[in-house]
């Protein structure tokens, strides 16, 4: 955060430009199969411009007379200045892990609902490191190579429905919203779990549903239960035993429209976005036993797995 600058001068000199792109320069307003709308395209390389015209040059281009943080907001299709992050007015608000223990799969009976749950069963998956969750979209620091790649890579916004058919993604989804929802910031997803492994993986990925059922990705994290408590000192798991995991989102800006729906999908890979788990607890480098993990999520009144979302007062209900 700017705050924790260790300066005022070095907190007057950051800027943020936070747009709907994956790395590299954007070409137009389109990223996958979503149109953000004719404000969407900027030149970036005449941003970048800017600001070293004023650091390395000493020309007066505007860019310190601009608040700290640009940022694009995913479907209201708008650039917008803001002036610290997170938002001084954003209300944290947890939504919750719903089911009867049959969460399996976009044919699932997964919810997501700001009620906290009470007295539901859990949801159970298993996770083959030979059979990963393939990575479709997302926050990918890659180009679009598909037009040359033999295994396109493809960032952004892609339709998550085909794999949402399989059992070892639980797929948790709100009703359709009454009121546009803005969320704007940082993400947290916290989940209560167990695992038959000494050491496993537990993914997260937040979805806005088109009232079509187009499922697009806006945003996801994974967390390495050895470094659940300390990401220095790894601590292997005690079988069977719940614990609780803090997985940190992508932050973002996105305003669910009304009528879109919420959706979370928890598993436990996203590859290749990320490293596989092998589950034996060997060593991350050299290990090459595979387990098959058995994993469980909870959400009851003891343990109420959820997603924090950072709303902006003045959309949702």
């Amino acid at each position: 955060m700017i705050s924790e600058a260790p300066s005022e001068n070095s907190r007057r000199s950051q800027k943020v430009l936070m747009g709907q792109r994956s790395h590299g320069v954007p070409t137009g307003r389109k990223l996958a199969a979503i149109d953000f709308g004719p404000e969407a395209y900027i030149q970036i390389n005449e941003e970048e411009k800017r600001w070293y015209d004023y650091w390395l040059k000493g020309e007066h281009t505007g860019v310190m007379d601009e608040p700290p943080l640009r940022i694009f907001v995913m479907g209201e299709n708008v650039w917008r200045f803001e002036h610290e992050w997170p938002l001084a007015r954003t209300t944290f608000a947890p939504w919750y892990l719903h089911s009867n223990g049959r969460a399996n799969s976009l044919f699932g009976d997964g919810t997501l609902s700001p009620e906290l749950p009470a007295g539901e069963p859990s949801d159970r998956f298993s996770y083959d490191p030979e059979r990963p969750v393939p990575s479709i979209g997302g926050n990918n620091s890659t180009q679009d190579w598909s037009q040359t790649a033999e295994e396109p890579i493809v960032p952004g916004p892609v339709d998550q429905r085909m794999i949402e058919r399989r059992d070892d993604v639980l797929v948790y989804t709100s009703l359709p919203l009454e009121h546009d929802l803005e969320v704007t910031g940082p993400i947290e997803m916290v989940v209560y779990a167990a695992s038959s492994a000494l050491d496993t993986d537990f993914t997260a990925k937040l979805i806005d549903v088109f009232p079509d059922g187009y499922a697009m990705n806006i945003s996801e994290g994974i967390i390495r239960a050895r470094y659940r408590n300390d990401d220095r000192e790894p601590e292997l798991l005690e079988r069977g035993e719940v614990t609780e995991y803090q997985i940190r989102m992508y932050p973002t800006s996105n305003v669910f429209k009304a009528g879109h729906r919420i959706r979370l999908d928890v598993s436990s890979s996203n590859f290749p976005r990320f490293s596989r788990n092998l589950n034996s607890g060997e060593s991350t480098a050299t290990g090459t036993t595979i387990v098959v993990a058995e994993q469980r999520v909870l959400h009851s009144t003891e343990y109420p797995s959820h997603i924090v979302l950072p709303v902006v007062p003045g959309s949702g209900p």
